[in-house]
């Protein structure tokens, strides 16, 4: 419908842009033409223009090695490629079936032809590292892997197969409010866990969500990180993105930050109580203008019948000013959210918290030779890990305590014992200094995606390998874990057990590999279901 923008398609606030068609409207609300609102069954769909007709020439491939920075692969070798479930400016989605396992996920197609500057691969390479940042958090959808061919680069992510949460809106008309909350609290949970490692969505919107099946209660799941970005610290970020109905003002002003998705989330739940978005016209213009006006309209139908907690919780995140605006972590505690008066009790085991048992899991060889991979990581490559050791780190002191831990991943929703807390510490506590300093937690956190660079994993075997020879002695290994305090002897045997797969009494590159990018299984935590290492 031309509502929606991306940061390379930018939309001048004081020119009209093509008209969208006209609307339905209220029956209250049609003696009020300056301001008409659509039919609560009609909410106009917001489709981004992700990637807008470029202005630069072309960009000969060969100017670049791969988009992924890794060799080239056939997905269809892993996969087998069913029918189209959707089909965008850039790409077509597919349903595939893993021919290892036979379980069914959706495999999203970007045509590299459509790739045509250094910037659309940017892009492209962000959103991967941010879905493989993300992955493991409940309510974002669980990124398998990346592949690429000589056409295309595929995303291999979680299949939800009960459609958007757009159309169940646009079905249902409006929610009560009891149902709304509940599927607002996944909404919110987005936002909190995504600012909280340090990524801003950029795009919320009911089309953004995908529910897992057709169930009336099927939990969410967010969807889409096209436009998402990692969160510097201090940045004023001022390019126009999102789409319109759900655009915050500060956005229009072309300065903003993270507060911009808490706004988002309340236009989400004004649509769901009432079927129509709070600030609406026939025009982008006109829909701008409105949100700059920000006067929400809660004297129609149904908002009289609708609670003064609710209306309450809307004011707070559709403020104005950004630095009054409620934060995502405050709107969990809303009395509006909580069940019956009482917030929610029910254990969430975020990603971090699943890597960070992970972490615990492995053998000490592969926990150094982590920390060699963290030290070398990019800037990019980092971005959200150092917004979420910021996080935790209360008192910048440059390291996380005890105390700092167990209230970060408290405030990521994780229901720890002191000890299961003691236990993670202990394990990411390499060095033994009793806390946990910038590169341990970088080492105990990053995502397994990092470990398929081949770069990543030559370089960390290097460093074991002093003198060249292709293989990790013995002495080697003494050498390098004795900096640590691992020296011992029964530490050098458990790994040279559990890695020399030839036992000729040293680990060559094949059996480094082997041991980094193999899977484990905690019987403590995993109930029969094998965890991918990081």
């Amino acid at each position: 419908m031309g509502n929606c923008f991306s940061s390379k398609h930018e939309i001048p606030i004081n020119s009209p842009s093509s008209k969208s068609p006209p609307l339905p409207t209220h029956p209250q609300q049609q003696q009020q033409p300056q301001n008409p609102k659509p039919h609560q069954n009609s909410i106009p769909t917001q489709k981004p223009v992700f990637f807008p007709t470029p202005t630069q020439k072309p960009t000969s491939s060969s100017q670049y090695t791969t988009i992924l920075e890794k060799p080239l692969s056939d997905v269809t070798s892993f996969y087998d490629l069913d029918r189209e479930l959707g089909r965008g400016q850039f790409g077509i989605t597919y349903l595939c079936t893993e021919k290892a396992t036979g379980l069914k996920y959706a495999c999203k197609s970007i045509s590299k032809r459509k790739l045509i500057n250094k910037n659309d691969i940017e892009d492209v390479k962000r959103e991967i590292m941010i879905l493989q940042h993300l992955t493991g958090q409940p309510n974002i959808v669980e990124f398998k892997g990346a592949y690429e061919d000589r056409k295309n680069v595929h995303l291999v992510m979680e299949l939800c197969s009960g459609g958007e949460l757009f159309d169940r809106i646009t079905a249902k008309g409006s929610y009560s409010e009891k149902a709304a909350a509940t599927i607002f609290r996944q909404i919110v949970n987005v936002v909190h866990v995504c600012h909280f490692m340090g990524v801003m969505h950029r795009d919320l919107k009911p089309e953004n969500f995908l529910l897992m099946s057709k169930d009336e209660d099927s939990p969410l799941k967010a969807t889409d990180f096209g436009l998402s970005v990692f969160i510097e610290e201090g940045k004023v970020y001022q390019s126009i993105v999102g789409s319109a109905y759900y655009v915050a003002p500060e956005v229009l002003r072309r300065n903003y930050g993270k507060e911009m998705d808490v706004w988002s989330a309340g236009v989400i739940l004004y649509i769901l109580l009432s079927g129509v978005p709070p600030f609406w016209a026939e025009t982008e213009k006109g829909i701008f203008d409105a949100i700059l006006e920000g006067s929400i309209d809660f004297k129609s139908s149904p908002w009289p019948s609708i609670s003064n907690s609710a209306k309450d919780l809307i004011k707070k995140m559709l403020t104005q000013d950004p630095k009054k605006r409620i934060t995502a972590a405050q709107v969990l505690e809303h009395l509006w959210m909580r069940e019956d008066g009482i917030a929610s009790d029910k254990p969430i085991d975020s990603a971090v918290l699943i890597r960070m048992r992970q972490f615990r899991a492995m053998n000490k060889l592969k926990k150094l030779a982590l920390k060699v991979i963290a030290e070398n990581l990019s800037e990019e490559e980092i971005k959200g890990l150092k917004q979420m050791f910021n996080n935790m780190d209360t008192d910048k002191s440059g390291t996380i305590t005890y105390e700092e831990l167990k209230t970060g991943l408290s405030r990521l929703g994780s229901k720890l014992t002191e000890a299961e807390v003691k236990q993670l510490m202990d394990a990411a506590d390499v060095d033994k200094s009793g806390s946990i300093d910038y590169i341990e937690f970088i080492s105990a956190t990053m995502h397994r995606h990092r470990l398929e660079k081949e770069e990543n994993l030559f370089k960390a075997f290097q460093f074991f390998d002093k003198d060249g020879s292709g293989f990790i002695t013995r002495d080697e290994l003494r050498q390098a874990m004795t900096e640590y305090g691992m020296g011992d002897d029964a530490t050098i045997n458990e790994v040279i057990n559990d890695v020399d797969t030839d036992n000729d009494g040293r680990i060559n590159y094949d059996e480094f590999v082997a041991m980094m990018t193999r899977g484990t299984q905690d019987p403590r935590e995993t109930k029969g279901k094998t965890i991918e290492l990081l």
